[in-house]
């Protein structure tokens, strides 16, 4: 049983069953308590800086909004607030990036219900949390041994490109991203000409296609 102090969490996904999953996971823990939640960035960024709490837990996917957008303003904003990443992306790319912006680890939704909890009380200890899996690969990339094959074409794109992109392939028009990220269509639409051209694409289609199968885990 804990009886140390009580850990003050805040949950941000544009998923509400998800977010009343973890809430009900979460308050089974005596040491846990849920200071507030949000479904995106701006609404997330402004409840916490009245809340305080001490982890965040964030999906990379939000309402009119990204994930990693969220992560950088809490770190430059409330560098005191520690953030764990719960996503469905499983791309090593995706983790690492993450880890660049600001979390303090990364837990797969897929496999969460066993490794949130003690995940929480890893970094709100000031440690990174990852599976060994996933310490294993990021070695490997960092050591500039992973073979060629392995690698993510999109890690040529910025994360905004990456986000457009990730969007594309759950089969999102350019007025809806642009509305859901807060940019103008004619701003998506200039970052679909760069992600065409990063990754040698020829038109609409072509980008359209290769999102899908990026997003279903093909290499392309």
């Amino acid at each position: 049983m804990n009886v140390g102090p009580s850990i003050r969490v805040f949950v941000v996904d544009d998923h509400p069953l998800v977010r009343d999953w973890l809430k009900n996971l979460l308050q089974m823990e005596s040491d846990f308590v849920i200071v507030g939640e949000a479904d995106d960035a701006a609404t997330a960024l402004s409840a916490m800086s009245a809340c305080e709490p001490d982890v965040a837990v964030v999906d990379l996917s939000l309402k009119r909004s990204s994930g990693l957008d969220l992560i950088k303003a809490v770190r430059t904003r409330l560098p005191d607030v520690r953030v764990l990443v719960l996503s469905m992306h499983e791309e090593i790319g995706d983790v690492e990036r993450a880890l660049r912006a600001g979390a303090r680890g990364y837990v797969m939704k897929g496999e969460s219900s066993s490794q949130i909890v003690p995940a929480i009380r890893w970094v709100q200890a000031g440690k990174i949390y990852a599976t060994p899996e996933v310490f294993s690969q990021l070695a490997e990339r960092m050591s500039g041994r992973q073979p060629i094959g392995d690698a993510d074409a999109t890690e040529v794109l910025s994360d905004r490109e990456r986000e457009v992109f990730r969007r594309i392939g759950e089969g999102q028009s350019t007025r809806r991203i642009a509305d859901e990220l807060s940019l103008s269509q004619k701003t998506v639409q200039t970052y679909c000409a760069r992600i065409k051209e990063k990754i040698g694409l020829d038109d609409g289609a072509e980008l359209s296609l290769t999102a899908i199968r990026w997003r279903e885990g093909k290499r392309f």
